[in-house]
């Protein structure tokens, strides 16, 4: 059965919506997560004010509650994967049975915008191979450092792999994609995952090229 262009981007905004609006509350639900007090830090955050200080953490807190929750999340299962370096983290089931796959990353609010690893190119292309009919999205969970020593996790962005605008490959960084913008959803361009996958082939030969020449040097 052959699907129209607009129905299959129309799905993969259907399931960018139902997992953003389920990840917000869960944030919403999970509340203010306690790291330290004044007592013990008496000067505050210092150089620990960064994602990747608590990230391991909040990742785990996030983790639980969504196996915890799914039901009440409105999912009929949220299994996370066995992979700890594979694309995504969580294979989200609807009750329907459609089966979303979700890689979730930290950002610190107000932090400057980088060209961050998305996943390893190679790593992608063997998703889309497995799972040619399947969605692939990151979660951006954003997080604020409080003065009282708590972090607030205060909003998460959901973006289709397929709709980020920036398609890049890093050919001297173990062959990441990378993107500055996946956490800017007015940004992102609509495509079926066959048309990420045409502009990221090329991408995909053009840092292989690079990586070639740079060898030869």
């Amino acid at each position: 059965m052959n699907i129209s262009r607009e129905n299959k981007i129309s799905k993969i905004n259907n399931e960018r919506t139902i997992l953003e609006r389920a990840l917000k509350k869960l944030i919403i639900d999970i509340g203010p997560i306690p790291i330290a007090n004044t007592r013990i830090m008496p000067y505050g955050w210092r150089k620990a004010a960064k994602g990747r200080t608590v990230w391991r953490i909040i990742e785990e807190i996030i983790s639980q509650n969504l196996e915890y929750n799914q039901k009440e999340l409105g999912f009929k299962e949220v299994k996370p994967s066995k992979s700890e370096v594979g694309v995504f983290d969580f294979k989200f089931t609807s009750h329907d049975g459609i089966e979303s796959f979700v890689n979730i990353k930290s950002s610190v609010l107000g932090g400057k915008r980088n060209k961050d690893d998305i996943s390893k190119a190679n790593g992608i292309l063997d998703f889309f191979a497995e799972n040619n009919d399947a969605n692939l999205f990151i979660a951006s969970f954003i997080i604020d450092f409080k003065s009282n020593m708590t972090i607030e996790i205060v909003d998460c962005i959901v973006f289709p792999i397929a709709w980020i605008p920036d398609i890049y490959i890093n050919p001297s960084n173990n062959g990441n994609m990378q993107s500055a913008y996946y956490k800017n959803i007015e940004m992102a361009v609509q495509r079926t995952n066959d048309e990420f996958l045409e502009l990221f082939m090329e991408e995909f030969e053009i840092a292989k090229e690079k990586r070639i020449r740079r060898l030869k040097k």
